[in-house]
């Protein structure tokens, strides 16, 4: 038995996670037009459309979704995954793509917390 750790089967390269998301986006902006989230059907429709690997499908989940849509589709199914997490992930592999087509990528969709900024209230 060798004490080797094994990729979780969701894992996916930063390369895969931008291809991923630029098939899923361009098929959901084609298909429903644009929209700052997409219902968890239309995203399972993209995802099948684009030939994703049905393990890797909770990445465009986490991408086109709002967060509560994600989480009751990880709740129904019994997984856990991360909402913040894989979407930080997703993001930064868009960034770090050395091409100049980071810039032309529409990010309407993404869901930025709302931030407290009374937090910050000691720069008065």
């Amino acid at each position: 038995m060798s004490n080797e750790l094994l990729p979780t089967p969701c894992a996916i390269a930063p390369e895969d996670k931008r291809r991923q998301a630029q098939l899923v986006g361009d098929d959901l902006l084609r298909h429903y037009g644009k929209r700052n989230f997409y219902s968890v059907q239309q995203v399972r429709d993209a995802n099948r459309r684009s030939k994703i690997n049905i393990d890797l499908e909770c990445w465009s989940h986490a991408l086109f979704n709002t967060h509560s849509d994600f989480d009751q589709l990880h709740a129904a199914s019994g997984e856990a995954c991360d909402y913040a997490a894989m979407k930080a992930e997703m993001l930064r592999s868009m960034a770090t793509d050395s091409s100049s087509s980071w810039f032309d990528f529409d990010l309407s969709w993404l869901d930025f917390p709302d931030l407290d900024i009374s937090l910050f209230d000691f720069f008065d």
